[in-house]
């Protein structure tokens, strides 16, 4: 039996990140512990009203959040606040599967158009690569809001 995980970023805007991801991935936003969240209502505003009536105070209130797949498959990814900034490259990065089942220039095009979405949602596209058969169908590196690079592939 496998074993879940999660996947944890550390990041200076938690919630910031978490809508970027959020977008990326097709994930959603969990409501609060307890708190049955209405269909149409944003979960962070969710959040906001759960946390001023805790009296989280406001310094706090963005220090995690989180994102599960709203069909259960994927696992949850959590962005926790630290002070540092990213100093050198990732060590593990996502790599997300922008073009299954594509090759050549279909799949090459599915990834640009990847690209082009994640760019205007605010990742930053680094390097194209392209298809080397049999090793590499090709794919784009890029870079999250906060620098964390993660591949389209």
């Amino acid at each position: 039996m496998s074993l879940e995980f999660q996947v944890t970023f550390d990041c200076h805007d938690p919630r910031a990140l978490s809508i970027f991801w959020r977008d990326v991935l097709d994930y959603v936003h969990p409501g609060p512990p307890g708190v049955e969240v209405p269909d149409g209502v944003d979960p962070l505003d969710a959040w906001d009203e759960f946390l001023e009536r805790a009296q989280v105070p406001l310094e706090q209130r963005n220090s995690s959040s989180a994102l599960i797949d709203p069909e259960g498959r994927g696992p949850r990814i959590f962005f926790q606040q630290v002070p540092e900034g990213k100093q050198a490259k990732n060590r593990v990065h996502l790599d997300v599967r922008a073009a299954p089942g594509l090759a050549g220039d279909e799949r090459m095009t599915a990834l640009e158009a990847s690209c082009e979405r994640l760019t205007a949602l605010g990742a930053v596209r680094v390097q194209r690569f392209e298809p080397e058969p049999p090793f590499s169908g090709g794919f784009i590196v890029m870079r999250d809001p906060e620098g964390n690079e993660f591949c389209l592939d």
